[in-house]
C-alpha cells in the first residue's frame, strides 16, 4: 500500500529526521545509542576548553582571584603533608600553617584588590630564592585538601612566579578534562542539540576566569556537570550499557572528586543525582546500580563521601569563614538575601577580580537572554514530567543563599557571592537542557543564519570581558575612557595583552566552529535513502 499526498510525505520525512538524529539535516547514517561515544567528544572539546582556560591562567595577575593567596597557602602546606594546620576551632580564625617564605609573602602580590584603578605594577617581585619554611595564615586552612593535594605539589619542586603559574596550570588542565567530559555527555546523547546548547550557554566567563585560579570553586563547577550529563547518558542508555561504559567511569570519578571540593559540594552532588533520577526514572538507575561497572562506580561515589563527611566533622569545615559580625537577626537576613537573589545573578556571568571588575552591561544583557531562554525552555518543556526537576532547582537556586546566609548572619555578617551558587546555576541549565531534548531541533536556513548570528555573538562578548579585564589591569579603570592607552600599559601579563587576546579570540572562533559543525552538519540524507525510509515505513 503506497501514500502519494504531500501532507503524508513531510510527516514521514518529520518523523524520521527527530527519530534518527538530532541533527537539522539528516547524516549518512542513522545514529543508535553508543554510536558516537562520549570519549571522543571529550577529546575534540579538551584542547579548545584547556586553551580558553590556560590564557586566563596567564591572563589574570597573580593572586587576582577572590581568596587566591588563601587557597595558594593551603595547597603549598597540603603539598608537604600538613593537611589541617594549627587553628583555635573558632569562626573567623586562620589557620596557621609552614609553607616556603615566598608562598607565605604571596598575599603581597594582590596590592591591587579591590582597587580598579590600580594596576599590579604595585606588585613587588617574587623571590624564587626564598623557599626556606616559615609559619603563615590561611583561611582555608581547614578545607578538604584533596584539591590542593593536586595543584600544591609544583611548590615542592621549584619557586617564585614560575610556581604559581604551574599551580594554576595544573587546576585548569583538571577543570579543563571535567569540563569537556561535560561537553563530551551533552554531544553524545540520542537528542543532543538541546543539552549541547545548554552546555555551551553554561560556560559563562565566569566558569573559564575561574578555571584559570587556584580555586576550588572551579572544580566544584566543572565535576557537577559532569557527573549530571554524564548520569543522564547512562539512564538514557541504560538498557544498553555496554555502549555507555565511559559515560559510566566518568560519574563515579566525577562523583567522588566532587564530594571532597568543597564543604558544599555533597549537596551539589546529590541535588545533580536527584535531578537525573527525576528526569530518567528510578528504574533506570536501579538497572545502573545492579551492573558491574555502575556498582564499582557507586561504590567509589560511597567512598568519596564518606571520606568528605569524615574531613567535614573531624576538621569543621564551615568554621573558617571570615568576616565582620552582624547585628541583623537570622529571618531579617533570610528576607533580605530573598530580595537580593537577582542581584547576585551578575556572578554567573562575571564579576572579576576581588570584585572590583564587573563586566560591561552588554555582556550581562547577552547572557541574561541566554539564560532566560533556556530556564524558561526548561520550564515549558515535554514530556510534562520533564518539567519538576527545572522547579526543583530553580527554587533551590532561589532559596538556597537566603538559609545558608541567614545562618552566619551574626557571626560573619553578609559574605555570599553570586559564585558560591555558580555549580548549582549551571546544574540548573543543564538539567533545562535534557528536559528540552524532546522538543523538535531548529531546522532550515533561517535556524542556521541565526546560529551564527548567536555564536558570532557569543564570542563577541566573551572577548569584550576578557579585552575589558586585561584594560582594568593595563592601565586601571579609570574615570574617563582610556581604550588607546592601553597601547602603552603600566602592566603587562606574560605574552602581553595583545598576544593573549588574539590567542583567545582564535581559540573561541575554533571552538565556535567546531561546535556549529556538529549542531548542524552540512552532511544531508541522501534523497534515495529518505524515499526508501518513505517505503518503508508505508510498507509496515
Amino acid at each position: 500500500m503506497h501514500f502519494r499526498t504531500p501532507g503524508f510525505a513531510n510527516r514521514v520525512r518529520y518523523r524520521i529526521s527527530t527519530m534518527v538524529t538530532n541533527s537539522p539535516i539528516l547524516p549518512s547514517a542513522v545514529r543508535r545509542p553508543g554510536a558516537l561515544p562520549t570519549l571522543r567528544f571529550t577529546f575534540i572539546a579538551f584542547p579548545i576548553i584547556a586553551a580558553l582556560s590556560l590564557i586566563w591562567v596567564f591572563a589574570s595577575p597573580l593572586m587576582s582571584v577572590p581568596d587566591e593567596p588563601a587557597h595558594t597557602i593551603k595547597a603549598a602546606a597540603v603539598a608537604r603533608g600538613e593537611l589541617s594546620g594549627t587553628s583555635t576551632g573558632e569562626q573567623g580564625e586562620q589557620t596557621i600553617v609552614i609553607v616556603p617564605r615566598y608562598i607565605a609573602m604571596i598575599g603581597a602580590q594582590g596590592c591591587f584588590a579591590a582597587k580598579a584603578d590600580t594596576t599590579p605594577k604595585c606588585a613587588p617581585p617574587i623571590d624564587a630564592t626564598a623557599r626556606d619554611l616559615v609559619q603563615a595564615q590561611t583561611s582555608a586552612g581547614n578545607y578538604n585538601p584533596m584539591y590542593y593535594a593536586m595543584v600544591g605539589l609544583p611548590s615542592r619542586v621549584m619557586g617564585g612566579e614560575a610556581a604559581v603559574y604551574l599551580m594554576r596550570v595544573i587546576s585548569a588542565l583538571i577543570c579543563s578534562a571535567f569540563l569537556a567530559a561535560t561537553i563530551g555527555a551533552a554531544a553524545s546523547m540520542r537528542r543532543r542539540f538541546w543539552p549541547t546548547a545548554s552546555c555551551l550557554v553554561s560556560i559563562t566567563p565566569m566558569v573559564l576566569f575561574l578555571n584559570g585560579s587556584i580555586n576550588p570553586n572551579a572544580l566544584e563547577v566543572v565535576t557537577t556537570s559532569a557527573l549530571f550529563l554524564n548520569l543522564c547518558v547512562v539512564l538514557e542508555n541504560y538498557r544498553n550499557l555496554k555502549t555507555v561504559r565511559t559515560s559510566i567511569v566518568f560519574v563515579g570519578i566525577s562523583g567522588a572528586v566532587l564530594a571532597n571540593t568543597r564543604a558544599l559540594s555533597l549537596l551539589w552532588l546529590a541535588l545533580a543525582v536527584v535531578a537525573a533520577v527525576l528526569i530518567f526514572g528510578l528504574k533506570p538507575m536501579l538497572a545502573v546500580v545492579k551492573s558491574r561497572l555502575g556498582l564499582s562506580m557507586t561504590a567509589l561515589i560511597g567512598l568519596g563521601c564518606a571520606a568528605s563527611l569524615a574531613w567535614l566533622v573531624t576538621a569543621n569545615s564551615f568554621s573558617s569563614l571570615t568576616g565582620t559580625p552582624s547585628a541583623v537577626t537570622p529571618d531579617q537576613a533570610f528576607v533580605t538575601m530573598l530580595d537580593r537573589s537577582f542581584d547576585y545573578a551578575s556572578g554567573y556571568v562575571g564579576i572579576m577580580g576581588w570584585l572590583d571588575t564587573g563586566a560591561p552591561p552588554a555582556v550581562y544583557a547577552f547572557w541574561y537572554f541566554a539564560f532566560a531562554a533556556i530556564i524558561i525552555g526548561g520550564l515549558t518543556a515535554r514530556p510534562l514530567r520533564a518539567r519538576p526537576v527545572v522547579w526543583v532547582l530553580l527554587i533551590a537556586v532561589l532559596i538556597l543563599p537566603p538559609i545558608l546566609q541567614a545562618q552566619v548572619i551574626q557571626q560573619i555578617g553578609y559574605i555570599w557571592q553570586g559564585r558560591y551558587l555558580l555549580a548549582l546555576f549551571v546544574l540548573l541549565l543543564l538539567a533545562c537542557g535534557v528536559a528540552m531534548r524532546m522538543r523538535p531541533t531548529p531546522r532550515g536556513p533561517w535556524a542556521r543564519s541565526l546560529s551564527l548570528w548567536l555564536f558570532a555573538g557569543a564570542v563577541g562578548v566573551h572577548v569584550y570581558l576578557f579585552v575589558f579585564v586585561l584594560r582594568r589591569y593595563t592601565i586601571g579603570l579609570q574615570s574617563h575612557t582610556n581604550w588607546t592607552e592601553m597601547f602603552d600599559p603600566l602592566w603587562q601579563p606574560p605574552l602581553s595583552w595583545q598576544g593573549l587576546t588574539v590567542a583567545y579570540l582564535l581559540a573561541l572562533v575554533g571552538g565556535a566552529i567546531v561546535t556549529h559543525r556538529a549542531l548542524f552538519p552540512r552532511e544531508a540524507l541522501s534523497r534515495r535513502n529518505v524515499e526508501q525510509s518513505e517505503a518503508d515505513l508505508a510498507v509496515a
